[in-house]
């Protein structure tokens, strides 16, 4: 099999943390493959921090404290936030409302990387989704 460069989806990264059966058969497979890479967006970390401050997640502030640590441990990747990144996201049509989709989006599809993720909307915008 081939190694894919994948970035998770928020919700999968935090399922896959938790060993939420929500996570679909596929995407714990290409998550729990070694020769794949996993990566996590800067807008993962501050969608946590976000949710966390504004109480939406619950118990989820060890996890913001322990965020990189946690990343370290699990073997993911960062995937940082460029100008590009922002100006794409800015730009992407549609409606949809989310900062951090549409920052997930824009980085799925400027750095050609496979989005994990159960929202199918998204294929609407041209990337290529796992789930």
């Amino acid at each position: 099999m081939t190694s894919l460069r994948l970035l998770l989806d928020t919700h999968a990264l935090l399922w896959w943390l938790s060993d939420d059966p929500s996570l679909s058969r596929a995407a714990r497979r290409a998550m729990a493959d070694t020769s794949n890479v996993l990566l996590v967006s800067a807008a993962s970390a501050w969608e946590i921090a976000t949710k966390v401050r504004l109480g939406m997640l619950p118990g989820g502030e060890e996890l913001a404290a322990e965020f990189p640590t946690l990343l370290r441990q699990e073997g993911f990747d960062t995937l940082d936030i460029t100008p590009w990144h922002a100006l794409r996201a800015g730009l992407l049509p549609g409606p949809l409302k989310d900062p951090f989709d549409r920052m997930l989006i824009a980085q799925s599809l400027a750095e050609d990387l496979p989005l994990v993720t159960n929202e199918g909307i998204f294929e609407g915008y041209g990337l290529r989704r796992v789930w």
